[in-house]
């Protein structure tokens, strides 16, 4: 009795007829994800990217208080500067009414007597 012949890939199993749909349903399913990435990507309104910052009242801030209402930016970067070599934690803030310099309300008293000098 003759046994018949071995496969020349034995450990590959057959999918029988279905295994001709299997190269085009994975690339769809790839162009499928691939689609569903850039439809979110380029959606508007939901961006992972921190849009620009906008002018707000001073009183738009929270916590922090206006130690200081500079002429300038570059007045007011100063000041921020001063404060930082100091110490304190301060914010530069471009508001409706201009520039000001922020920093919380327990360091406010310290800060301004800093500026004053």
């Amino acid at each position: 009795m003759r046994r018949p012949p071995r496969a020349h890939t034995p450990g590959v199993t057959s999918w029988g007829s279905y295994s001709i749909l299997f190269g085009p349903l994975v690339a769809f399913l790839v162009v499928g994800v691939l689609a569903l990435l850039l439809r979110w990507g380029w959606s508007r309104g939901s961006s992972v990217v921190a849009g620009r910052a906008r002018s707000g009242a001073p009183t738009d801030y929270g916590l922090l208080v206006a130690v200081a209402e500079p002429a300038t930016f570059i007045e007011a970067e100063a000041l921020r500067l001063r404060l930082e070599q100091e110490g304190l934690r301060a914010t530069l803030a471009p508001t409706t009414d201009g520039p000001r310099v922020l920093v919380f309300p327990r360091d406010e008293l310290v800060a301004r007597s800093i500026l004053s000098r």
